[in-house]
């Protein structure tokens, strides 16, 4: 086994690398750069960690917050990995040991901020240690044009210039073609290997809706969806967040706010309250997020519609970590957008920086007003083609319809020019609706315009709606101080009747999104899970860290439905690794062996054919049995042949067949000499194929 696979085995816990992982760790060993786009939850942290382990010094990680640090370390030092940062929050004392680790030796890795990291003093003490490799990690704060651009991160070129021996790992999840190059650039990265996964994240269902009555659609689509679950809700102001979190808290959820103008001991108390507990929300600002591994979140909902789409790609990926169902969910309006290109226009970029920001925001409006295939849309921003629709989005799992609207876009933007340009949508409204109760109407004689009252057909949130599409898709500008429409040079073409206008209508959902049950178990089991569950709660209480870095769900869920009850199978748990095995191994079998299956499932079987045998018991259905357990149905007949060999289950149950047929294939087996030579395939000719081997081999399992 390489020393990459026994890393990976004996300290992590996992039998196989994902992907390009190993690609990745055997690059980096081998002393060579490389620059990794890989999606959120794709496993982006083992491409360093393990190199930084089977190399020889010190791993130096850049890491951009606090909090991403302390998660990773707190994260390492479960598995016995040597790990620490150095960052505000040590005192002088704290720091120096730190220091004296990295020269020791006894380190494998080390967090720095990459303010700190191209310090002087840094620098001075990590030249008298041997480092293994340099990580900077979210390198798209690179970029000036990325969505997280921070200044520091320039100067960190100067690793390449004064390590120049020293692998470099750069990982980002969100680069466009634009990003990658000026990373590469900035960093000096141009010897460096590019691996590049798919941006795909399968398990996340997307949808997008405008926005009408906010709080209520965001209710509704927690209430209907998660409402045990936890997740994030994003909103773009601090008093947004206020507001949301009191809404939610109001309905009896646990909403906790999260913003810059709380102090650092309120955002802290409510990060660790998200890690630490089941079901709570996090209502935030783009403050809050990056570098939170808990796997479990169910959603993310933005309530307010981000600055481009790598800001939603980013945001949404803290859904479904951990590979289950998830759901990211947006409403929009169009103050949103309006908001968001006067923040555009009040930055001190430059003019070609200020077009790019533009270009980007255009590009997550054309997501939101999509009508095709959401994930091809997003997919296509990173130039990553999509075969086929997706079917795991809101247009594909309820297409929405589009009308031809060409003619009222029309009379929209004349009531805009026809009123100088003065006037908000309300007002605009009244005029095509022929609406005079507000006195300015008549005062400035717009009651006599050809267009007054030529909107009748169509009611006040038709035409809102049509403003807010037409404001939204660039053909009208909003001046921010009064809120009065604009017409911009897109309008005129279609002002003009050069071009068509299409309005997206209005779809409600038809059919909830699917309960993503947290796991499907038997009665037996589920007795198990909770048990685990309280272990690794109270383990993780008393260490304070979050539950999930003690065991994931899914080792927990392997734990029941393999029962392990000896050291060397507890090992065989992904996500056990030696230290684990030896640090947690003997209370969790401890758990497991006080919740034994019951007297019926006491047997010789194996475990794995008890625990299907159970779930069985319960359900009745060979199909269902293969689902809960994500078993193929070879597999589970074959279980079920043992269980019925030794008379714990009926055969006529597993089969479903009568009398008649299980005594005509008994009789075939006795002249074919199956008793003799136990050879199935002469029986299955014998009866022409009329049954399959599956039930052939439930039938004739009483006479092995």
């Amino acid at each position: 086994m390489c020393a990459a696979k026994k890393i990976l085995k004996d300290v992590f816990g996992y039998d196989s690398f994902r992907n390009q992982q190993q690609d990745i760790v055997e690059t980096v060993i081998s002393g060579q750069d490389a620059l990794v786009l890989m999606p959120t939850g794709g496993g982006k942290s083992l491409c360093y960690q393990i190199p930084a382990i089977a190399r020889s010094g010190v791993g130096v990680v850049v890491s951009p917050l606090i909090a991403l640090m302390q998660d990773q370390v707190n994260a390492l030092e479960q598995l016995g990995v040597k790990a620490a940062f150095i960052n505000s929050t040590l005192t002088a004392a704290e720091e120096d040991a730190v220091k004296e680790q990295v020269k020791n030796g006894t380190l494998d890795l080390l967090y720095l901020s990459p303010e700190r990291l191209v310090g002087e003093e840094t620098q001075q003490f990590l030249r008298q240690a041997e480092v293994a490799l340099f990580a900077i990690d979210e390198a798209h704060c690179v970029s000036q044009w990325g969505h997280d651009f921070r200044k520091e991160y320039q100067n960190l070129s100067l690793l390449h210039q004064k390590f120049p021996n020293v692998p470099r790992i750069a990982l980002t999840a969100t680069a466009d073609q634009r990003v990658r190059a000026e990373i590469i650039k900035e960093l000096q990265l141009d010897e460096a290997k590019v691996f590049v996964s798919s941006f795909d994240r399968p398990n996340i269902t997307y949808a997008i809706e405008e926005q009408e009555n906010g709080k209520q659609q965001l209710w509704r689509f927690i209430n209907d969806n998660h409402p045990e679950d936890a997740g994030i809700v994003y909103c773009l102001s601090r008093r947004k967040v206020e507001s949301v979190a009191e809404f939610l808290t109001g309905k009896g959820r646990k909403a906790l706010p999260y913003h810059a103008g709380l102090s650092n001991k309120v955002r802290e108390k409510h990060q660790n309250k998200f890690l630490m507990e089941d079901g709570v929300i996090i209502v935030a600002t783009i403050a809050f997020g990056m570098g939170i591994d808990k796997p479990d979140v169910r959603f993310v909902a933005h309530f307010s519609m981000p600055k481009n789409i790598e800001s939603y790609y980013q945001e949404t990926g803290r859904a479904g970590r951990d590979g289950k169902p998830s759901n990211a969910w947006m409403a929009y309006n169009y103050q949103d957008v309006v908001m968001q290109r006067q923040f555009i226009k009040d930055s001190d970029a430059g003019d070609e920086h200020k077009n790019v920001l533009h270009n980007k925001l255009d590009s997550l409006v054309d997501l939101c007003e999509q009508l095709e295939c959401r994930r091809q849309t997003l997919l296509r921003y990173f130039d990553e083609i999509l075969d086929k629709p997706c079917g795991n989005c809101d247009n594909c799992l309820n297409p929405p319809e589009r009308t031809d609207a060409s003619t009222e876009a029309q009379m929209a933007l004349s009531a805009i020019y026809r009123t100088d340009q003065q006037f908000g949508i309300m007002y605009l409204i009244d005029v095509l609706l022929g609406n005079s109760s507000d006195e300015r109407v008549k005062k400035l004689k717009h009651h006599e315009l050809n267009l007054f009252g030529m909107g009748k057909e169509h009611v006040k949130t038709w035409w809102r709606r049509l403003y807010r599409q037409l404001i939204s898709q660039g053909y009208i500008d909003v001046e921010s101080e009064h809120g009065s429409l604009k017409l911009n040079n897109k309008a005129k073409p279609l002002l003009k009747g050069e071009e068509s206008f299409f309005l997206r209508d209005v779809v409600k959902a038809k059919n909830k999104t699917k309960k993503n049950d947290e796991v499907d178990l038997g009665r037996h089991d589920t007795v198990l899970w909770n048990a685990l569950k309280k272990l690794r709660t109270d383990l993780a209480t008393e260490q304070g860290v979050p539950p999930y870095v003690i065991f994931s769900d899914a080792s927990l869920l392997e734990m029941v439905r393999k029962r392990p009850v000896e050291g060397e199978k507890f090992m065989y748990i992904s996500g056990v690794g030696e230290y684990k095995l030896a640090k947690y191994g003997e209370v969790f079998i401890k758990v497991i062996k006080d919740n034994p299956l019951p007297d019926k499932l006491d047997n010789r079987l194996e475990e794995e054919v008890n625990v299907t045998l159970d779930h069985f018991l319960e359900h009745k259905s060979v199909e269902t049995v293969a689902e809960v357990l994500d078993l193929n149905l070879n597999t589970v007949y074959m279980h079920l042949s043992k269980a019925i060999a030794v008379g714990l289950v009926d055969k006529k149950d597993v089969t479903g067949l009568e009398d008649a047929d299980i005594d005509y294939i008994l009789q075939m087996a006795e002249m074919t000499g199956y008793l003799e030579d136990k050879k199935m395939k002469p029986v299955y000719d014998a009866l022409d194929g009329m049954y399959d081997y599956r039930i052939l081999r439930c039938v004739l399992a009483e006479l092995e």
